[in-house]
């Protein structure tokens, strides 16, 4: 599903000339052949919609690297690339949770796992992946779990 919606964006973007959107979509594209690559050297099938889009949080998340340093550099052209990518590549990422509704997802999952300390964090971060794939940054959801499981 995720593919074709791509695969329709880079025909799309050919046919008005969007350079931008079209080499990035080509980019995402490598990306996910790439990803489906390695997924089949070890033995898996190609990655899943729910794979891709933690593929892409991936991508948002490198480029989102790339501008802080391009903006402590100087480079403002460079920078500004990068934000265009992250926009295009987060069209196809669903609508992102706000903190509190991330708040509120963690304290049911802990519930529903019955996780009683940090030892139970691998458990509902995993629960988390499954259910909310693509719509909240891991990075932080990890740090939220692990104070609620904290006390």
């Amino acid at each position: 599903m995720l593919r074709d919606d791509i695969n329709n964006a880079v025909k799309d973007a050919m046919r008005a000339k969007e350079e931008r959107k079209l080499s990035t979509l080509r980019m995402v594209n490598s990306t996910i052949k790439n990803a489906d690559i390695a997924a089949r050297g070890e033995g898996k099938p190609p990655l899943s919609d729910a794979d891709l889009l933690g593929v892409f949080q991936k991508m948002i998340k490198q480029r989102q690297e790339s501008v802080e340093l391009y903006d402590k550099g100087g480079r403002a052209e460079l920078a500004a690339q990068e934000r265009e990518e992250i926009a295009i590549i987060s069209a196809y990422l669903p609508k992102q949770m706000s903190e509190d509704e991330v708040k509120a997802v963690i304290a049911s999952i802990i519930a529903e796992t019955n996780a009683a300390g940090i030892k139970d964090m691998g458990k509902v971060i995993s629960a988390l992946k499954a259910k909310y794939a693509g719509q909240m940054d891991f990075g932080k959801a990890s740090g939220l779990v692990k104070a609620a499981l904290a006390g």
